[in-house]
């Protein structure tokens, strides 16, 4: 059965290369420079869903001695090179195209080549971006679109989002650029608009190298399911004190999870080992991506003192 984000990422991506085609079949025709920056933008988002998609599929090999937590970050890796060729691929080009243009003016042609390749590509990117936002809120849940993203641990979704919601303004853009140039007569427009499509897609290259910038270095679940481990620790009468709870995504659906706990004294061992054999159990039935959970035994005041420490140690460095 496809998963949300393969069926997301194929709709954008067979969207795409028919977008792409169509664009620089009319940018030859015509000579727009805005139709020509948004035939590389198309090209660009093309590659970038095949980078996802070798991506999603890289997350699923298995864990080895090299990789004991698998390789799930290996969709955050992708995402963050998905990022820099939009940046790169797509803005570079389409400001150099842009520029150039502008300082060297090439008249548009057949305008209404444009508007019919930009007419198609509007219903294109519109199926592909009402997909991909369908798929987006029923992730997000309550929580708002800039949060969903903000605080979103698969990337491969709002990605494509974003890259749709970027073709659909870069589109509208590139309308307004022809049809003033058509109207005027003047070239210029049609170049400006081009310099413009390339902004906003390095504006959403750079949002989406932040975003998967964290999730690749190793960001840590959300505050609720922090919060929610933390309580399910401090319920068991065995558990005198949760010192830490320390969580890292290893990939969309794989959270590892590290809790210091201080047992009450005096304990059994055997109590210690029950306790802890529920504890994982109960985690893992609450929050199903929690995949891994490491428990360390420490005491409080052996925790304070290791802080201690470690701050004389720093001070004195």
């Amino acid at each position: 059965m496809m998963t949300p984000s393969k069926k997301v990422i194929y709709a954008a991506l067979i969207g795409n290369c028919l977008i792409a085609i169509s664009k620089f079949t009319a940018a030859v025709i015509t000579g727009s420079s805005a139709m020509l920056s948004e035939a590389f933008h198309s090209v660009a988002d093309t590659g970038n869903e095949i980078l996802l998609l070798y991506g999603l599929q890289r997350a699923k090999m298995p864990a080895d001695s090299q990789f004991p937590f698998g390789h799930g970050k290996e969709i955050y890796f992708w995402s963050f090179v998905v990022a820099m060729v939009l940046f790169a691929g797509g803005a570079g080009l389409s400001l150099y195209k842009g520029i150039d243009h502008l300082i060297s003016p090439v008249p548009v042609k057949n305008s209404s080549v444009n508007y019919g390749v930009i007419c198609l590509a509007l219903i294109f990117e519109g199926t592909s971006w009402y997909i991909a936002l369908k798929e987006f809120n029923k992730s997000k849940g309550t929580w708002g679109y800039i949060r969903a993203i903000h605080r979103g641990k698969d990337p491969s979704i709002f990605i494509v989002l974003m890259e749709d919601s970027a073709a659909i303004l870069g589109l509208g853009i590139a309308f307004l650029g022809i049809l003033v140039s058509d109207i005027t007569g003047s070239p210029a427009y049609d170049a400006a608009a081009a310099v413009i499509i390339g902004l906003i897609l390095a504006g959403t290259a750079l949002l989406l190298a932040s975003e998967t910038k964290s999730l690749l270095i190793g960001e840590s679940a959300n505050k609720e399911v922090v919060q929610g481990i933390r309580e399910i620790a401090s319920s068991y009468k065995e558990i005198k004190q949760v010192n830490e709870v320390l969580t890292m995504h290893m990939g969309p659906d794989f959270i590892l999870v590290n809790i210091s706990v201080d047992f009450v004294d005096p304990i059994l061992a055997t109590d210690v080992e029950v306790t802890v054999a529920g504890l994982d159990r109960a985690i893992k039935q609450a929050y199903p991506h929690v995949q891994r959970i490491f428990i360390e035994i420490e005491t409080w005041q052996a925790k304070e003192k290791h802080r201690d420490s470690q701050y004389c140690s720093d001070t004195l460095k």
